[in-house]
């Protein structure tokens, strides 16, 4: 048993979007009721994360998009003001209130709080809960949900300010982590794996061939069996060849059989198997480092037992 990073915020609470939005705060009191009735507690440090510095969060993003994400939430002050609407709709699925900016800060802080932590030896693996997720984001673009990437933006600050070489990144979202993609792509220091469904969101997305992805994409109702062979066939051996010195995840648990967001079969199982097979290799190549950052999970029985068991497998309990 070894004890694990919990990062969190209380902004991420106040991020709202529309009424009834799937990506909402309740997410997070399911995560807590489960771990405090689960008795994980004992191995949790738990952190309030610090906002990110805004030039950390250029390691991943333009700037101009970071000072426009800052310009929107100005923008809806002064709407709020004058008695006009209360959140401010960026795409068809994607809005903020007023609190977004500081909850986004938060999250990429979370994640760049959980690196130094566990590079500085203080954890050896550290679970970030946050709001909002991360991974559809860009270098330039808001979109699902996401406005900051929060693992791209903790991969970079890992190779920029601690000077690591070689970082790896899993996602094992439903869907693509596309902004993680497009930020990451051509970059050597950084291998990304991922496995999502597909087609499926985000629908026009266009792969890259750049060698350091290893992206697969799998139909609607494949099974946990299924992405394990997957997994070892062709996650694997590219990780054990990479040696990363750090592997931070993309935290989906929408691939979960009973999510609606998505049709892909995991269980609570699965999320342990995957867990346990990073962390062997981090064993190996990284001193045990990982820093894991939420995306999805919609249904909240199965996302609370997933991450349970997502953390069990992290603090070896």
């Amino acid at each position: 048993m070894t004890m694990t990073g919990y990062f969190t915020h209380p902004s991420f609470r106040l991020h709202e979007m529309t009424p009834g939005h799937p990506e909402c705060p309740q997410r997070l009191d399911a995560i807590d009721d489960r771990l405090l009735i689960a008795g994980l507690d004992m191995v949790l440090n738990r952190r309030t994360a610090t906002p990110a510095a805004t030039s950390d969060i250029e390691l991943a993003h333009d700037r101009m998009y970071v000072a426009a994400i800052r310009g929107l939430n100005a923008e809806l002050k002064e709407a709020i003001a004058a008695g006009g609407a209360d959140t401010l709709q960026i795409d068809p699925d994607t809005s903020i209130n007023v609190h977004t900016w500081t909850a986004a800060l938060h999250a990429a802080g979370a994640a760049t709080d959980a690196v130094d932590a566990v590079l500085a030896g203080e954890f050896k693996t550290a679970f970030c809960a946050v709001r909002p997720p991360g991974h559809h984001a860009t270098r330039n673009q808001s979109m699902g949900f996401c406005f900051f990437n929060n693992v791209a933006i903790a991969a970079k600050y890992a190779l920029e300010r601690h000077n690591l070489k070689r970082v790896a990144i899993v996602d094992f979202d439903v869907h693509h982590g596309n902004g993680t993609e497009d930020i990451c792509k051509d970059d050597n220091r950084i291998l990304m794996v991922s496995f999502y469904q597909h087609p499926f969101y985000p629908l026009d997305w266009k792969h890259s061939n750049s060698p350091n992805m290893v992206n697969l994409p799998v139909p609607a109702y494949t099974k946990g069996m299924d992405i394990r062979e997957m997994i070892e066939a062709a996650w694997i051996p590219r990780l054990e060849a990479f040696k990363p010195e750090l592997i931070c995840i993309s935290a989906g648990f929408d691939a979960h059989r009973e999510d609606d967001m998505g049709q892909l079969g995991l269980v609570e199982n699965d999320y342990a198997w995957i867990t346990h097979r990073i962390m062997d290799v981090a064993k190996r190549h990284a001193q045990g480092r990982v820093v894991s950052c939420l995306e999805g999970g919609y249904v909240m029985s199965a996302l609370s037992r997933s991450v349970e068991a997502h953390i069990r497998a992290m603090a070896d309990v």
